[in-house]
């Protein structure tokens, strides 16, 4: 065991889009709902959101009557596209977005020897890990592996295949992408609590270098933790018009509940590895929503400022699914700091996907 290799991201790399879309949505939204009881309460949650701006690629555009649509016509209200259109539209996509997060890791690809892509917003075939290692020009022979509609908590997934593959073949260099359209999956709908989920999202992409190269993010061990009688709270179904997301006004006290519990029962098994969350440093918790990160924080009773990095980036991103913690390391990365970590994202299942890891 003393031997064992571990498993390192040694950089990560980061793109959204070209459009800021997060005023326009509200602006978009409000018009949908104006004269309706809804709409004065659906201002105030997003004034609360903790989101400033989120990407798409999708332009904007305000017309005279304070109406925002995309210049391309793409959502139009009554005639919102069939997902057939919207798997196009990833495909169009995709693979520029996926491009220019990996060419910012600055890294000899020609070296890349796995290659794990993990993605819940589309499907293509031949897939997008396909097309990327030719449009790149990578050795047609790597090992491609794709972890597909898992959700937010895709990105500790994909780490831990990396973890895996790096343990086992300690020369292997392992290109991990998490690429999300979130905004491909907008809903012709009024219902207020789907609308303030879809409020949430935001396009991006990021790519993570992961080596036994002893610099960067030391992948510790890898964990997963299923909330009981919750399988209903967080849901995610293919429909005629995209992927339709349930995520229900529960999933915030269910979390609070569950690391509540895993503070004070403790054990090396659970969240926490039998530790203190005083022994962690680090927490890089994905950024679901503002109401995720309080319930962590409360939950787990940490520092008003333990969870900044997650916030910094649901101000600056909104929730872009399996890319946002991965966001939330690149921080860590190019931050002067050191020391143990714990890591937690949360989706469909309910599950927490955790992992340990050391900053160096």
């Amino acid at each position: 065991m003393a031997n064992m290799t571990i498993a390192h991201i040694n950089r990560i790399s980061t793109a959204v889009p070209a459009h800021e879309v997060h005023g326009a949505f509200e602006t978009f939204v409000g018009a949908m709902l104006e004269g309706r009881r809804e709409a004065a309460l659906f201002r105030r949650m997003a004034g609360r959101s903790g989101i400033e701006r989120r990407f798409s690629s999708f332009e904007p555009v305000q017309n005279p009557d304070a109406f925002v649509a995309d210049t391309e016509g793409f959502y139009v209200p009554g005639a919102f596209p069939p997902t057939s259109r919207r798997m196009a539209r990833y495909a169009e996509v995709a693979p520029g977005l996926a491009g220019e997060a990996i060419l910012g890791l600055e890294t000899d690809l020609s070296s890349i020897t796995h290659l794990v892509l993990a993605s819940c917003t589309g499907f293509m075939a031949p897939g997008l890990d396909q097309v990327l290692v030719k449009q790149l020009g990578m050795n047609p022979g790597v090992e491609r592996t794709v972890v597909g509609f898992m959700g937010c908590y895709a990105a500790v997934n994909s780490l831990r295949i990396a973890h895996h593959i790096v343990r086992s073949e300690p020369q292997a260099r392992v290109l991990v992408i998490n690429i999300e359209l979130c905004s491909l999956h907008f809903q012709d709908t009024l219902d207020l609590e789907r609308l303030l989920a879809m409020l949430l999202f935001g396009d991006g992409c990021s790519a993570a270098l992961v080596t036994a190269e002893s610099n960067g993010i030391a992948l510790d061990d890898f964990l997963s933790v299923a909330l009981p009688d919750s399988g209903d709270l967080i849901t995610w179904d293919i429909g005629d018009t995209g992927f339709d997301m349930h995520l229900s006004g529960q999933v915030p006290q269910r979390i609070a509940q569950a690391m509540s519990l895993e503070r004070a029962r403790n054990t090396p098994d659970g969240v926490l590895r039998g530790r203190s969350p005083e022994d962690y440093g680090l927490f890089a918790v994905h950024a679901g929503g503002r109401a995720i990160l309080d319930a962590v924080e409360n939950g787990l009773e940490l520092a008003k400022d333990k969870l900044d990095w997650s916030r910094g980036v649901l101000k600056d991103f909104g929730n872009m699914s399996s890319a946002t913690l991965m966001f939330v390391l690149q921080r860590m990365l190019k931050a002067d700091v050191s020391g143990p970590g714990l890591a937690l994202a949360f989706g469909p299942g309910l599950a927490c996907e955790t992992f340990t890891f050391r900053r160096l």
